[in-house]
C-alpha cells in the first residue's frame, strides 16, 4: 500500500471534509482541514471560471504548508438560465443568504418552464497543489434537471432540487453512498486520488 500521504483541504468546512474522507476510505491518503486556515487572509473567489478558483485557492494556500493542499469548486450550471448560478452558486440569491432563499431564487427564474429548459447540472473541479505548485486539476460532472419543488433531507445546497434521472430520486433523497459514487465531487476526487497515487 506504500506510504499514507496526508492531503490538507483548504476549508474550514467539516462537512466538506468527512464527504472527502468518506470517499478516501481505502486508500492510502489521510484527509485533514488545513490547520490555521481562518488565520490566513481569505482568498477571493472571484475569477469567472470553477477552474481558476479551485487552482488559485489550492496555489494560494498551498504555500503555507509543505504538504498537498487541494480545493474545489464546484456548483450548478443551468443552461437556459446561461450558466447560472454557476461560479456564484454560492452567492446566488446574495452574498448571506441561506440555502433555502438561494434554491426559492431559482424556482423563481425557471416558473412555468417545462422540459428542456430545466436541464441542469452540477460541476466540481478540483485543484491540488504543493507549495505554491499545481499538482493536479481534475474535473467532473452530473446532469440532472431542476424539480418545481424540493424533495428529500439529506445533502446540501442545490441537492432537494437536483434530479438524478438514473436513480429517479433528488441529490437530497440519496443515501450518502449513493451520493459519492455518483455525484460531481465523489466523481472528480476519485479522479484526483489517482492521480496522486
Amino acid at each position: 500500500m506504500g506510504e499514507v500521504k496526508r492531503l490538507y483541504l483548504a476549508s474550514g468546512n467539516a462537512g466538506k471534509l468527512r464527504e472527502f474522507q468518506a470517499l478516501a476510505t481505502g486508500h492510502a491518503l489521510e484527509l485533514q482541514l488545513l490547520p490555521g486556515f481562518a488565520s490566513v487572509p481569505e482568498f477571493e473567489e472571484n475569477a469567472p471560471t470553477f477552474a481558476e478558483n479551485a487552482a488559485g485557492k489550492a496555489l494560494y494556500y498551498s504555500r503555507h504548508r509543505g504538504e498537498v493542499v487541494f480545493a474545489d469548486d464546484s456548483g450548478l450550471v443551468v443552461p437556459a438560465l446561461d450558466g447560472a448560478p454557476g461560479v456564484l452558486s454560492a452567492r446566488y440569491a446574495g452574498p448571506r443568504a441561506r440555502n433555502e432563499e438561494r434554491i426559492a431564487k431559482l424556482l423563481a427564474e425557471l416558473r412555468g418552464k417545462r422540459g428542456a429548459p430545466r436541464a441542469a447540472y452540477f460541476v466540481c473541479i478540483i485543484a491540488a497543489a504543493q507549495q505554491g505548485r499545481a499538482v493536479a486539476i481534475v474535473s467532473a460532472r452530473v446532469d440532472g434537471e431542476i424539480l418545481e419543488a424540493p424533495h428529500g433531507t439529506g445533502g446540501f445546497g442545490y441537492d432537494p432540487v437536483f434530479f438524478f434521472p438514473q436513480l429517479g430520486k433528488s441529490f437530497a433523497e440519496l443515501q450518502p453512498e449513493e451520493k459519492n459514487q455518483f455525484s460531481h465531487r465523489g466523481k472528480a476526487f476519485r479522479r484526483l486520488m489517482e492521480v496522486l497515487e
